[in-house]
């Protein structure tokens, strides 16, 4: 698992010199030279989104799962693309090719290769959530400053309406006084069916072209590979994914949190756990985020609610008819409560009456313009013609937020946390939790 010394070299003399140098910006009519980490599943559409801007040369393509029906799709599609399966050798053979790289990998390996390419001056393209860890999210905020480079994380609705219409209507003061929010997730997961897991699982064959050993990454324990790990299915473990809330919230609390200027909780509590399990995520789980004032903001909460039948309740004024099949959200204020789903879908004003009054009275800003999706936004920025939606500056303490959630999944209880020094002050394991125990060989990305 060692890096190759040249690599080595280069990690170092970014940590030195390149910290003056931002990331290269190329001009408006030249294409981005782009690789991408991680080309199966989700990997594969955001490649081919991110193609389909016009803007990209897809110039690499790195998997652990390389040569596999997993990646064949992004394979078959960029023919002429070099081909890695660790980003640490394709980096060593071809840096000074590659402008931006884009990291589709799960969530517990976004943060080494972020960093990698971060401190070699290419801009980064990361999944939603920025990594899996407080620590690895704080260090990633601390690189995107540092080195100057460009930065997007792929909640792909923070490039579209929702975004526009709720700072316009925060701008006219329609939102305004928010108090509580309610969100939600009610669909079935995929670890709902295996019931109480006690153990990780060992004796399953390794697939032919699969680096296991990769894949693990940071990971300092030794885990037998399962396929109720690979492919898609890290993301019910708490060593390897986020959960429900992990990959729904950054699409659903984006807005909320970045215009009421949340920050980080000063409490998170479990309210509700169902299922609550050492290895993987709850079958339900009720959490609880309270924030103090903001400002002129009074202090609001959030509750997170999933599981098939755990559901918030609906305001009055929602009919029935509506349902909570869809993922969403009830922002409560003052004056108004307003419904609204995920990714870009707009907010409606509860009851619909009442916003058809403040429309007809034209008091509701309604058009938001021509902009860019998320993948042509970060490529314009690229260009240096646009300045990216979500950037690790806006993204990591959503992030953050997301990872305490799953903290209290994981454990239980309410968690104090300093918003200040960035702590939690009640809890032991909590606090040990804010960061995970490294393989020895991967300790260098934590100090780029």
């Amino acid at each position: 698992m060692k890096i190759s010394r040249r690599n080595t070299l280069l990690a170092s003399s970014a940590a030195t010199a390149w910290s003056f140098v931002p990331g290269k910006v190329r001009g408006a009519n030249s294409k981005i030279s782009v690789a991408a980490i991680g080309v199966g599943g989700r990997g594969n559409g955001v490649l081919k989104s991110i193609n389909q801007t016009g803007m990209a040369n897809i110039v690499a393509l790195c998997d652990v799962a390389l040569g596999s029906g997993h990646t064949a799709g992004s394979e078959e599609l960029f023919p002429a693309a070099k081909r890695f399966k660790d980003f640490r050798v394709m980096f060593d053979k071809m840096a000074n090719k590659i402008d931006a790289v884009l990291v589709c990998t799960p969530d517990h390996s976004h943060f080494p290769a972020s960093m990698m390419a971060m401190s070699l001056g290419k801009h980064v393209y990361v999944e939603k959530p920025m990594a899996r860890t407080f620590q690895e999210i704080e260090l990633m905020m601390a690189a995107e400053k540092k080195y100057g480079v460009v930065t997007q994380m792929g909640n792909q609705g923070h490039s579209d309406n929702n975004l526009y219409q709720f700072k316009a209507w925060k701008e006219a003061g329609i939102i305004k006084d928010v108090t509580h929010v309610d969100a939600y997730m009610n669909k079935g997961r995929r670890w709902h069916p295996w019931g109480d897991v006690t153990a990780f699982p060992t004796g399953e064959r390794l697939p032919e072209n699969l680096d296991w050993n990769l894949w693990l990454g940071t990971t300092a324990k030794h885990i037998d590979y399962s396929n109720k790990m690979h492919p898609g299915n890290w993301r019910g473990w708490h060593q390897f994914g986020t959960g429900c809330f992990g990959d729904w919230g950054a699409h659903i609390l984006d807005t909320i949190h970045q215009f009421m200027e949340l920050g980080l909780p000063e409490k998170v509590s479990a309210t509700k756990l169902e299922g609550k399990n050492s290895f993987i995520f709850p079958m339900a789980s009720t959490i609880n985020f309270a924030f103090p004032a903001r400002g002129d903001m009074p202090a609001m909460d959030i509750d997170w609610y999933d599981g098939v039948e755990n559901r918030p309740p609906v305001p009055e004024g929602y009919g029935k008819e509506h349902g909570l099949d869809h993922p969403g959200k009830f922002i409560y204020s003052k004056e108004h409560v307003f419904q609204g789903g995920s990714h870009g879908s707009t907010l409606q004003i509860v009851p619909y009456e009442k916003m058809r009054e403040l429309l007809k009275a034209g008091a509701l800003p309604k058009n938001f313009g021509k902009n860019s999706d998320h993948y042509m936004n970060f490529m314009k920025a690229c260009q240096g013609e646009e300045k990216t939606n979500s950037p690790f500056s806006v993204a990591g303490p959503l992030s953050q937020m997301l990872t305490l959630g799953c903290m209290a999944q994981r454990l239980g209880g309410t968690l104090e946390f300093d918003r200040t020094t960035k702590q939690i002050t009640n809890n032991k394991l909590a606090s040990t939790l804010l960061k995970d125990d490294v393989r020895k060989g991967w300790e260098q990305y934590y100090t780029l």
